[in-house]
């Protein structure tokens, strides 16, 4: 069974992440969307709240999980015996940043990283950008999936 790993904050989770899910999800057995928890970072949404935003969007889906986990991400993966580490491209400065991580991983373990480009349409979205639209009062719903409403 190939079992693979999305992690992430997800505050908010974005249609960037919702494509690459749906593109990854296809790739392997079982697809993990592991929350992470950084007591140190303030999030905007709490993490019940971004745990409902993606159960809700793929709760018709058996191949996909969706679970929180505090710590390094490559032990979360050996604990729960999963390959592969499920990353999404949007830019050059993103490729940058995930090889660096992806090296250290691979030096912490033996996980292997996937990288997959994000689709054209959804490319500039990022959730630090959802945030500041939704801060300021603008329309978020076209940057995110239709579970991730703001009360």
């Amino acid at each position: 069974m190939k079992r693979a790993i999305f992690p992430g904050s997800f505050d908010p989770l974005t249609s960037g992440h919702y494509d690459i899910i749906n593109r990854g999800v296809t790739l392997f057995d079982e697809l993990i969307i592991a929350i992470g928890v950084n007591d140190d970072k303030k999030y905007m949404f709490s993490l019940e709240e971004r745990k409902k935003f993606i159960e809700d969007s793929f709760r018709d889906n058996p191949k996909i999980k969706v679970v929180t986990y505090t710590g390094l991400t490559v032990d979360f993966c050996s604990k729960n015996n999963v390959e592969f580490i499920l990353r999404g491209l949007r830019n050059p400065a993103d490729f940058e940043f995930e090889k660096a991580i992806a090296h250290t991983n691979r030096e912490l373990s033996s996980i292997e990283t996937v990288f997959l480009l994000t689709a054209a349409s959804t490319s500039y979205i990022s959730s630090s950008i959802v945030r500041d639209v939704i801060r300021n009062s603008g329309d978020y719903t076209k940057l995110v999936p239709k579970s991730v409403r703001v009360k």
